[in-house]
């Protein structure tokens, strides 16, 4: 049973996989984020272009 605690303990080969999904996690964050913001100002572009356009 000892033997299986230590192999357990030093095995690094999950944590390398939750590092990689950390990171992945940031990254989609930022990206999600980021496409939220430019989304919603892109919006307020498009609709104060239709304003322009509009018959008066």
């Amino acid at each position: 049973m000892r033997r299986l605690l230590v192999w357990f303990i030093k095995d690094e080969a999950g944590v390398t996989a939750i590092e990689y999904a950390m990171i992945a996690g940031g990254i989609a964050t930022v990206i999600i984020g980021t496409v939220q913001m430019l989304g919603s100002t892109t919006a307020g572009l498009y609709q104060s272009a239709l304003d322009g356009f509009a018959p008066k």
